[in-house]
């Protein structure tokens, strides 16, 4: 089992700098990466998902990065589509600086990740 919110050991590369990497869900393209954290027991990215979802920031947990490909600059994420489009909205005033809590909506939708979808 690994924590939501740390990156795998096992992804193929470095999760450096991945801002502007295509993400890939298990059924398509969902974005590009706007925003990456490597924190300790903080690691997310923002995608931006552009037209595909009327331009909306989806969070996306770093345990549920399943390989990161620095040839195509791309990101694979265990999430389908859908599971992306539903999760909870991302703003700006959440994440490091932002209120104690902004962990919560995320924690309640993926849970801890084990290396299979929800």
């Amino acid at each position: 089992m690994s924590n939501t919110w740390t990156f795998k050991d096992d992804i193929g590369a470095e999760p450096g700098a991945v801002v502007g990497y295509e993400v890939e869900a298990t059924d398509g393209k969902i974005g590009k990466i706007d925003v990456a954290s490597h924190d300790a027991d903080n690691a997310h990215l923002v995608v931006d998902t552009g037209w595909w979802i009327f331009g909306k920031k989806r969070l996306i947990p770093a345990g549920v990065v399943t390989g990161i490909d620095s040839q195509s600059e791309t990101v694979q994420v265990n999430l389908t589509k859908e599971q992306v489009k539903n999760a909870p909205d991302w703003h700006d005033t959440h994440g490091p600086g932002g209120a104690d809590d902004w962990h919560q909506p995320y924690d309640a939708y993926f849970g801890p990740m084990s290396g299979s979808t929800r």
